[in-house]
């Protein structure tokens, strides 16, 4: 039954509300990004929309400018430090290597063990499931130290190589995003009816084939909605990153050494945090098509 035009508009109105309340953090963070530094400092009142937008902040995190250039720019030098210390464009590259490496191993190792899950009955099935579901419920700080210990054993510290410095982080994420993916996955899975597999079978499909050709695409939404959480899980993830690095830094990590003895540069902290929204809003881009479809499958039933 249609509803009335009194409860229609009551109903837009309360859903722009709930939107703008959740929004409002994001605004207010790309607007400190865009202040001056008399703006966002101001003890006497809070600035909203009186000052004149700058992109300072944006040009010392993501281009690296020095403290000479901002000078000239603005004409203080309040609150900023040396180039080295916000220059961020490695760290947007560590990260995306990071994150998008983590997101493909992690969605491979996933999608075969998930697939095997939903069609393979074998003995202790049930209390494997419990067992990859138990491993979500563990906090990294739990085992954090002993972690430490085995990567600098194993030499996979970024101090002692950075290239493996780059496989351990992402071996790490991998496994931190492999049970919730699974999981994921093999709901997906459970969605698509084993007569398919069956009839493709019976055509002269071999397993791998059926699993590649036929199943694999129709959970292809499924997979997208999976790697989108891998990739955001991985993209700000804070506390491993934080022990088991050193010269590589993650963006969480980085916005961290911008809190100084002096005080925190929100200005810095809130262009680089914008900046980072960035990647990931690229990525759910690129995937929309199919993430829609996975966040739906199977809430239909025949």
């Amino acid at each position: 039954m249609e509803q009335s035009l009194p409860k229609r508009i009551l109903r837009d109105i309360t859903a722009v509300v709930v939107v703008a309340i959740f929004m409002f953090p994001l605004f207010w963070w790309a607007l400190t990004s865009i202040k001056p530094m008399y703006a966002i400092f101001n003890k006497d009142e809070v600035v909203v929309f009186d000052f004149v937008p700058t992109l300072i902040n944006y040009a010392v995190v993501l281009l690296g400018w020095s403290r000479a250039e901002i000078a000239i720019e603005s004409g203080s030098t309040f609150g900023v430090g040396g180039t080295s210390s916000y220059d961020s464009r490695q760290t947007i590259i560590d990260s995306i290597i990071v994150a998008v490496g983590s997101t493909g191993l992690t969605i491979i190792l996933a999608v075969l063990a998930a697939y095997a899950l939903s069609r393979m009955r074998f003995r202790g099935r049930e209390g494997f499931l419990n067992w990859v579901l138990g491993q979500r419920f563990l906090p990294p700080i739990a085992i954090i130290v002993p972690l430490v210990g085995m990567y600098k054993v194993a030499g996979m510290r970024d101090t002692d190589n950075l290239f493996l410095g780059y496989i351990g982080l992402i071996v790490i994420h991998a496994l931190m995003n492999l049970p919730i993916a699974v999981l994921l996955l093999k709901s997906f899975f459970d969605d698509v009816p084993k007569d398919v597999d069956e009839a493709a079978m019976i055509d002269g499909a071999t397993r791998w084939q059926t699993f590649l050709k036929v199943v694999l695409p129709m959970v292809r939404g499924g997979v997208a909605a999976a790697a989108v959480l891998c990739f955001i899980f991985s993209w700000t993830e804070f506390l491993l990153s934080l022990f088991l690095t050193t010269i590589i830094r993650t963006v969480p990590v980085k916005i961290t050494t911008f809190v100084t003895s002096t005080g925190s540069e929100w200005g810095f902290i809130s262009a680089l945090g914008t900046a980072a929204i960035l990647p990931g809003f690229i990525f759910i881009l690129l995937v929309q098509r199919h993430l829609v479809r996975g966040l739906t499958l199977g809430s239909l039933k025949e």
